[in-house]
């Protein structure tokens, strides 16, 4: 027999933004400590510009941009716009053998934004599927060209790329993998980034680990470069804990990548769209990589979507044989979703309107001198800062690893402002739109929680 279910108390939900104990059951949360969160909910029940509206009717300033992707502040009336309009003209596309003309327009204004020689976008629905598509890609491009034996895929240990089976191989977060298995066969990693020894409370770019990009040769000594397809790296490492790169890195990356004929990735899922002063992160440090994931603030959070943005000579390099075959055997159904390239063209508008792409490196120095007057409060061992971006981290609790940081979060919320916090690291990345006095507060607000915790 079914169970039934009452809508009287889900009904009173939406009207009054509470929720009953039992209404909250069904629903297993991701990333999320789902006892504890469902024995003190903190519910959002509106947004708008750089507020979340909660359940008690509080204004909760967002110093995350959501999840690191409502870049240009919430319920933007060009986007909402866009996407009343598309849903009531045509819901669905199909995405194989037939189009739409909004996912032909979304890919050549997103190509515009993206470092020169990269005219071609897959379009995905998540950071996580562009992360699968670009490994794809990668393996499969040296295939068609007859090196068919670069099937090895190299991540960086504190990487992060998703969750789906490829990006949880390449990434480097024990927790994000030590559940699952084996996961992909033929994977490696080269070493991270940080160096708190040499670099703790750098402003910007530290100044020491380059030589760190050299890992990659020992793992071309140890593999061969014949057998490597793709290295993937964060150029900001942003869900381990804001890992700013040393000055030099990614460029010596790329010349290891470039002598080896080893494709450069670089996951622009959290850099993407202004955070770090320009479109991508690869424009602000000057670094031109193979292909670019991207997704978050492509839409501004509002629809998901994602892409791949690809050089063009390795979309070229699928366009052979007869014209009438399927060049590439991958895609989803949602690829380029009506509602998404309606959001992401609206985004786009939105952010050309409002300079929003470069403004990030108008704030970066008040941001910096924020966030960094943090060093010397109780527990601060470390400040890391480009762009918008900001990471704090903290010295467990003995015997306690995260707890000091969730600690501070659960505060924060009850102060009215939203943080995030992995492991024992607070991040902050606040909307582009972000006012000067709001920057302070959020570090204000940080700060008294900081002096507060065990």
């Amino acid at each position: 027999m079914d169970k039934a279910v009452d809508p009287a108390p889900m009904q009173a939900a939406r009207d009054t933004g509470s929720l009953p104990q039992a209404a909250m059951d069904a629903y297993w949360m991701p990333f999320t400590a789902n006892r504890q969160f469902k024995k003190a909910p903190r519910l959002l029940v509106g947004a708008e510009g750089m507020y979340y509206r909660d359940a008690a009717g509080r204004q909760v300033l967002d110093a995350v941009s959501g999840l690191w992707c409502v870049n240009a502040g919430h319920a933007r009336p060009r986007i909402v716009k866009a996407i009343q309009a598309q849903a009531a003209e045509m819901d669905f596309a199909p995405s194989f053998q037939m189009a739409h003309p909004k996912a032909f327009e979304l890919a050549q204004r997103l190509t515009a934004l993206a470092p020169a020689g990269m005219n071609q976008v897959f379009f995905v629905n998540s950071g996580s599927e562009a992360v699968e598509t670009a490994l794809k890609i990668a393996i499969a491009y040296h295939r068609v060209r007859g090196e068919g034996a670069r099937t090895r895929l190299i991540g960086r240990e504190r990487g992060y790329h998703g969750v789906n089976f490829g990006g949880i191989s390449v990434g480097g977060i024990v927790s994000n993998r030590k559940h699952f298995g084996t996961l992909l066969a033929g994977v490696d990693h080269i070493r991270h980034t940080h160096d708190p020894a040499r670099n703790a409370f750098a402003r910007g770019l530290p100044a020491h680990g380059a030589e760190f990009a050299d890992d990659l040769e020992r793992l071309v000594a140890l593999h061969d470069a014949s057998t490597i397809a793709a290295v993937i790296v964060e150029p900001v490492a942003g869900s381990t804990g804001v890992l700013i790169p040393p000055q030099g890195y990614l460029q010596r990356l790329r010349e290891i990548c470039d002598r080896h004929g080893i494709l450069l990735v670089f996951d622009e899922v959290i850099t993407g769209f202004g955070r770090t002063g320009r479109a991508f992160a690869a424009q602000t440090f000057g670094v031109t990589p193979d292909m670019i994931t991207c997704a978050k603030g492509l839409t501004n959070g509002a629809v998901p979507m994602g892409g791949v943005i690809v050089r063009q000579q390795i979309h070229d390099a699928f366009m052979n044989g007869p014209e009438h075959l399927i060049e590439f055997f991958h895609g989803y159904t949602y690829s380029a979703h009506p509602l998404a390239c309606a959001a992401g063209l609206a985004t786009l508008d939105t952010y050309a309107e409002e300079g929003l792409l470069t403004r990030a490196a108008e704030l970066e120095d008040e941001f910096a001198d924020a966030v960094h007057s943090l060093a010397g409060e109780p527990h601060v061992i470390d400040v890391r800062n480009i762009g918008l971006v900001g990471g704090i981290e903290l010295a467990p609790l003995a015997g306690q690893p995260t707890r000091r940081a969730f600690d501070i979060f659960l505060d924060c919320w009850q102060q009215g402002v939203l943080i995030r916090t992995t492991g024992d690291i607070v991040a902050l990345s606040p909307p582009l739109i972000v006012e000067r006095a709001q920057i302070d507060r959020i570090v204000q607000t940080l700060r008294a929680a900081i002096r507060r915790a065990a």
